[in-house]
């Protein structure tokens, strides 16, 4: 009775309601960046949208750990992706003005990809080293005065809950910038939307913000010796992949890992 109860509810509220909540949300956006309220409108209507999303879907979000994040400082926010709904969680409740880099396929989507790019998120190509090798220059150019980046290592979200294996390039940004790294888990968005699934089901989520991770200086290395250079860039990348992701899987419930 219930579960029939809350179905009705969301095909007759919850989505119309969430989808004119968007158009708006996505033109305030647009808008305001277009007029030079950057600062303001990259962030307060995605943040309203995405917090919307949660309180329409019934869906209560903890948080802990917001303490570790220093107001004005610039990080790399690195995180487990169990859901599309790990978008919601950490743009309405990070309370941090970050920077997204998206599929470059999602700057087609109908006023959302518009807002997106004129908020400055980044959309990333991967049709050839070049052009992906821009997208983190792009990315590199938009992290200063407090704005920060967030990045799913995995690459795509998980299928059975689990956390899957952390992929190296997205640190890349975060070493070429010295910028701290701050690990970040999350619980419960595969409990309310799972991969390739519209089937929503209200449940708490929860996100940890967990203390930084200083980049540590490089060793000295030989200009002269290219492949040198190249084993320590992956060694180094390779330790702080396995710290983050180490820190993020402590604080996984029990039936993630």
């Amino acid at each position: 009775m219930l579960i029939t109860l809350y179905k009705t509810y969301f095909w007759l509220f919850v989505i119309p309601v969430f989808a004119i909540v968007t158009i708006l949300a996505a033109l305030a956006a647009a808008i305001g960046c277009m007029l030079g309220g950057e600062k303001i409108f990259s962030y307060y209507p995605g943040m309203i949208w995405a917090r919307a999303a949660c309180i329409l879907t019934l869906c209560r979000v903890t948080v802990k750990g917001r303490e570790n994040i220093r107001r004005g400082q610039s990080y790399v926010f690195v995180a487990n992706h169990q859901s599309a709904y790990d978008i919601f969680v950490i743009y309405g409740y990070l309370g941090s003005h970050i920077k997204w880099m998206m599929r470059k396929g999602l700057e087609k989507i109908p006023f959302v990809g518009f807002a997106c790019r004129k908020c400055g998120f980044i959309f990333v190509d991967n049709s050839s080293a070049r052009t992906a090798q821009k997208s983190i220059m792009e990315a590199e150019s938009k992290l200063k005065n407090g704005r920060s980046l967030i990045i799913f290592p995995e690459g795509s979200r998980t299928k059975d809950g689990k956390m899957g294996k952390f992929k190296r390039g997205a640190y890349q940004i975060a070493v070429e910038m010295k910028l701290p790294l701050v690990p970040i888990t999350l619980n419960g968005p595969f409990k309310v939307m799972r991969s390739n699934s519209f089937n929503i089901k209200p449940h708490r989520m929860e996100m940890i913000i967990h203390p930084e991770v200083e980049i540590p200086p490089y060793p000295a290395i030989d200009p002269s010796d290219s492949r040198q250079a190249m084993l320590a860039v992956k060694e180094r990348l390779q330790t702080l992949v396995d710290t983050t992701r180490d820190v993020i899987y402590s604080d996984l419930w029990d039936e993630f890992k």
